[in-house]
């Protein structure tokens, strides 16, 4: 979609995938054992553990919703960050991994509206409490169509209108910028940007988001 925040979509390989085994269950179970025996030990190498385990696979499964790098490294870091900030890691009641992916999926919705929408609302900033990680698979399923309905509306705009909106939602540029730069007149960027609006507000109307999505 974008290279102004980093590698796009179609780079994403620069990340190494989730470890696979032949018997993968059994791995995901092994794991678990190794970092909370290691958190039993000592907070710090439990969470040392943690980190190594699962921050190149979360990131990998980050840069599918974000589509940059540095965008997927800051939501996972600050996913562990908070993590160890709030002593969470003691109170968990799932699993470690799931609630890590469950955690940057949470993170990772958010900031894509965030940046389409122009909004930055306080419930997307608020630490991530348990109560909020118990997806179902109807959820997982949920997050990807949206993502996917997402990314469909953004690459089926005409290419100047899908130019603009880039520019505006995932560069932070203000319109006249735009303008400015492309050698449009502002009121020329203000209605590419209504038309964009008025397509992803298609997307977000159904599942409620739709308060979110300005109208100029």
């Amino acid at each position: 979609m974008t290279e102004s925040e980093g590698q796009p979509l179609s780079n994403q390989g620069n990340f190494p995938r989730p470890f696979q085994t032949p018997d993968r269950v059994t791995s995901i179970v092994d794991n678990e054992h190794i970092v909370r025996s290691a958190f039993t030990n000592s907070p710090q190498k439990g969470f040392e553990a943690l980190f190594r385990l699962y921050y190149l696979p979360l990131c990998s499964h980050a840069v599918r919703f974000v589509y940059t790098r540095e965008v997927a490294e800051d939501i996972v870091g600050e996913v562990f960050y908070q993590l160890w900030k709030t002593g969470s890691y003691a109170t968990i009641q799932h699993t470690y991994r799931t609630y890590l992916y469950a955690a940057v999926r949470h993170r990772a919705y958010n900031y894509l509206r965030d940046e389409l929408t122009g909004n930055r609302t306080p419930a997307s900033l608020d630490d991530i409490g348990e109560t909020s990680l118990g997806e179902t698979p109807q959820t997982l399923i949920e997050y990807d169509e949206t993502f996917q309905r997402v990314e469909k509306v953004i690459h089926e705009l005409p290419p100047q209108c899908q130019r603009i909106f880039l520019m505006s939602r995932f560069e932070n540029r203000k319109n006249q910028e735009i303008a400015d730069e492309l050698g449009l007149a502002l009121k020329t960027v203000e209605a590419h940007m209504a038309r964009a609006l008025q397509q992803l507000r298609r997307v977000f109307l159904p599942i409620g988001l739709f308060l979110f999505l300005p109208f100029h």
